[in-house]
């Protein structure tokens, strides 16, 4: 696939006038929103354009350097798919909402052209590129940044989310949720991860403020319900991860009003163990419907994909190996600290023989020493203190290990990793510096990890 036939010159032309709209838009959002007192406000600008330029560099990454992707997959299929406006605007609509089954011969031409179309995860990225590039007049780039523009407001509806309960540490959570490379990089383009960044922020905002600040507004409601049917359709495994950990998080939040410590602890381990019955029970319910993620298939799919991908990469710089394990839930648990390693930790700057991962490894060594640097300072006595106390960090932490767990034992390619861990990545940042500051001044600026 040629870049050429992706990226164009009306690209670039067409380039700086949607960058001029989406900056007037966001302009008057902050204006409005965010008043000059406002702590939040000098953070919206930054964070937007760091975003933009994270989806303007990989869409050029993969157009010059890799000369193709999967990027570039979605957006023209979904070429394919406007190519049905001319004939009927009705059409159109139906296939955006893939109606027509895939043996409808009226839509044969633009089916059978759109390898995605029996894949709904996929296809579901295909529907959305389509509807947005058709205000882009079908060119990729400023695609690209509507996709940027409006993750961004995910993204953002998280920040807020924490900084409405730490108010104090506005600045770190701005490096945490806003400014992480991989995250702005990966989560920004035309990618399913970008739509997942964006409904996994307002999920936690809207959950948040429904449970929590009572709001049962119907705009709350609608863009609670839209974040998780997106994700169930995009990436149904963050689901299976996010969702348990964010119902613990609300709960033990009301948890906290009880004074007495044996009945909180008891109140915490029944709510537990109906959280795991209930995981363990819709598991086996939609065996069928989780496919490769249900109980049954997960480890045997995990296995598999090891094992493919190992054979089809070689030696070739970005693939990894956990060691073999049985295909059983049992036999994949027994690799949870290695993939939990890997995912955060991991490509280590000597496994780099490719500029993307070399770029990857520096941001997970830095993960490494942080985490290190805070297990040596603090100790893991106040670490579990500091856990244990705090329901945020519990669901940070847990939302974070287990969906570095599930992404680690199933990637097995370096490459594809730095882009399937960073959901996970913006939540782990933030348990280590909320256990960090729960243990240190205020004042003490986060550099003071690093002995600055």
């Amino acid at each position: 696939m040629r870049a050429g036939a992706n990226i164009s010159i009306l690209d670039f032309a067409l380039l700086p006038f949607f960058l001029g709209i989406v900056y007037t838009i966001a302009y008057r959002i902050r204006n409005k929103k965010y008043s000059q007192k406002n702590p939040l406000r000098k953070y919206y600008i930054p964070a937007l354009t760091i975003k933009i330029f994270g989806a303007i560099f990989i869409g050029l990454v993969y157009g010059y350097y890799y000369k193709s992707g999967d990027t570039f997959y979605y957006f023209n299929q979904a070429q394919v798919l406007n190519s049905s406006f001319n004939e009927s605007p009705g059409k159109w609509i139906n296939l955006l909402f893939h109606i027509p089954k895939s043996t409808d011969e009226n839509y044969y031409n633009y089916i059978s052209q759109i390898e995605w179309y029996k894949d709904l995860a996929s296809y579901t990225v295909v529907s959305i590129t389509a509807f947005l590039s058709i205000f882009t007049f079908n060119t990729y780039l400023p695609t690209a940044i509507l996709f940027a523009f409006i993750s961004f407001s995910g993204i953002w509806a998280l920040f807020r989310t924490f900084t409405f309960l730490y108010p104090s540490l506005i600045r770190p959570i701005a490096i945490a949720i806003l400014f992480i490379p991989s995250v702005f990089v990966w989560g920004s383009g035309i990618f399913k991860d970008t739509i997942c960044l964006f409904a996994l922020g307002w999920l936690t905002y809207g959950t948040f403020r429904f449970l929590v600040q009572k709001d049962y507004s119907f705009g709350n409601i609608i863009i609670s319900a839209l974040s998780f049917f997106l994700i169930a359709k995009v990436k149904l495994y963050i689901l299976l991860g996010f969702a348990p950990a964010l119902l613990m998080w609300i709960f033990f939040n009301y948890t906290q009003r009880i004074k007495n410590k044996s009945q909180k602890i008891f109140v915490k381990f029944i709510f537990i163990a109906i959280v795991i019955g209930g995981f363990l029970f819709f598991m086996q319910q939609f065996a069928n419907d989780l496919g490769k993620y249900s109980l049954e298939n997960v480890a045997k799919t995990s296995k598999n994909t090891g094992g493919y991908i190992y054979w089809i990469s070689g030696d070739e710089g970005s693939v990894y190996d956990l060691g073999d394990f049985s295909p059983t839930i049992s036999g994949m648990l027994s690799k949870f600290p290695l993939a939990v390693n890997v995912t955060l930790f991991r490509p280590y700057v000597w496994e780099a023989k490719k500029i993307i991962v070399l770029f990857s490894s520096l941001e997970a060594i830095l993960f490494l020493f942080l985490t290190i640097k805070i297990l040596f300072t603090i100790g893991l006595a106040k670490i579990w203190q500091s856990i244990s106390s705090d329901p945020t960090i519990q669901f940070c932490l847990i939302f974070s290990l287990i969906f570095a767990f599930a992404v680690g034992i199933s990637s097995y390619n370096f490459g594809a990793l730095s882009r399937y861990k960073i959901p996970c990545l913006p939540f782990f940042a933030l348990a280590l510096i909320l256990i960090y500051y729960k243990n240190f001044p205020i004042k003490k600026k986060l550099l003071g990890i690093f002995g600055i």
